[in-house]
C-alpha cells in the first residue's frame, strides 16, 4: 500500500466513524422518544377517564398525523408503556437502554422472565454487540440460564476473580456433524463454523490456531484449539472430548498449560487456562479429579441442540429459589 493508499484509508475511517456515530445518535432519540411516549401513557393510565380505547383512539390520531408511520399501533403504544414502567425505577439499567436498538429490547421485553435476565441480556448484547439474530440466538440457547448455572461450578481462581467467561455448558447446534463422529470431525466442525462458535464463546475469545504443537523431550505433543482471551490477557487451551469425562484428562491438561507457560506465554500475560469440552460429565467425579490440581482450568460439556429453556430455568429456580414470574401477555 503507498502513502496514497494510506492517506485514503484514513478518511474511509472517518466517513465510518461519522455514520457509526450518526447511527448511534439516531437510535439513542429514537428509544427516548418511545420511552417519554411510554411515560405518557403510564401516566395517563393512572386516571379513571382514561379506559382501555385511549391507546386505540390515539394510535388512530398519530395515523392520521402522521400516515404510513410504523411502530404507534395498539400493540406497539402498549410496547413502549411497558418499556417506560419495566425500567422507569431501575437506576442500573436506566443509562443502557438507549445504547441498544429497539428490535432488542422488543426480544428482550418478550423473551424474559425477571429484571435480572432482562439487565443480564442488555448488558451481554451491548458488550457483544449483537445484532437482532445474534441476540435471539443466544436467548433461544438459554444462555442466560446456563451462565448462571456456570457460577458455582469449579472455577479458575484467576477466573473468579474476573467476569467469568466460561459456561458449565456450550450449544454448538450449528454443526453438521456425522453420526459417530470423531474428535478431528468436531474440531473441525468447530473451525468451519468458527463465526458461530464465537457468539457462543464470546468475542473476547482470539482463535490462535489448531492442532497447536508444544515440543518437549524432541516429541511434538497438540492441543485441539488454542485461543487467546483480551480481557483475562491469557492463553486458552480447549480439549475436544467426544465422550464422557474421564480423571485421566486434567493430568493430560496440566501438561499443555505447563508448556503454554514455559514455552509461549510472554511476561506481561497471566497463566495460561484450559477448558476440557466434553459430551457428558458427572460434576463429582469432576471435583475429584481437580482437587489437587494447581493449574486453571475448567471441565465444560456440550449440546449439539437447542436446549429446553424451561428446563434450565426450573433448574435455575431450583437452585437459586427464584420465583417464576408468568408471561402476561
Amino acid at each position: 500500500m503507498n502513502e496514497m493508499d494510506k492517506g485514503f484509508d484514513q478518511v474511509v475511517n472517518i466517513i465510518n466513524q461519522a455514520r457509526e456515530n450518526a447511527f448511534r445518535k439516531v437510535n439513542e432519540e429514537l428509544i427516548l422518544m418511545y420511552q417519554a411516549v411510554g411515560k405518557f401513557l403510564s401516566e395517563r393510565a393512572k386516571e379513571a377517564a382514561y379506559g382501555d380505547g385511549y391507546i386505540d383512539a390515539l394510535s388512530e390520531y398519530i395515523q392520521d398525523r402522521f400516515p404510513g408511520i410504523k411502530g404507534f399501533n395498539r400493540r406497539g403504544l402498549y410496547r413502549m408503556k411497558q418499556f417506560y414502567e419495566l425500567y422507569a425505577e431501575n437506576e442500573k439499567v436506566s443509562p443502557l437502554v438507549t445504547q441498544l436498538s429497539w428490535t432488542n429490547h422488543l426480544l428482550i421485553m418478550s423473551g424474559c422472565k425477571s429484571d435480572e435476565e432482562r439487565e443480564f441480556y442488555i448488558r451481554l448484547a451491548i458488550k457483544e454487540r449483537y445484532t437482532k439474530r445474534q441476540l435471539e440466538r443466544q436467548m433461544d440457547s438459554g444462555y442466560y440460564e446456563r451462565y448462571m448455572l456456570s457460577k458455582d461450578k469449579l472455577l479458575p481462581e484467576k477466573v473468579q476473580a474476573e467476569l467469568n467467561p466460561f459456561l458449565d455448558s456450550y450449544v454448538i447446534e450449528f454443526l453438521d456433524l456425522p453420526t459417530g463422529f470423531l474428535e478431528k470431525d468436531l474440531r473441525k466442525g468447530l473451525i468451519s463454523g468458527m463465526k458461530q462458535f464465537m457468539l457462543e464463546i464470546g468475542k473476547d475469545f482470539t482463535f490462535v490456531d489448531e492442532e497447536y504443537a508444544i515440543t518437549v523431550g524432541g516429541e511434538d505433543f497438540r492441543i485441539d484449539l488454542l485461543f487467546y482471551h483480551r480481557t483475562l490477557r491469557c492463553l486458552v487451551a480447549m480439549e475436544l472430548k467426544t465422550g464422557k469425562f474421564k480423571p485421566e484428562y486434567v493430568s493430560k491438561m496440566d501438561f499443555y498449560l505447563e508448556g503454554l507457560d514455559r514455552q509461549v506465554k510472554k511476561p506481561d500475560e497471566n497463566p495460561s487456562v484450559g477448558l476440557i469440552l466434553c459430551a457428558s460429565k458427572n460434576d463429582e467425579v469432576v471435583e475429584y479429579a481437580m482437587s489437587r490440581t494447581m493449574s486453571p482450568m475448567m471441565v465444560s460439556q456440550y449440546q449439539l441442540q437447542l436446549p429446553d429453556k424451561e428446563v434450565l430455568r426450573k433448574k435455575l429456580q431450583e437452585l437459586a429459589n427464584i420465583p417464576q414470574i408468568e408471561d402476561k401477555e
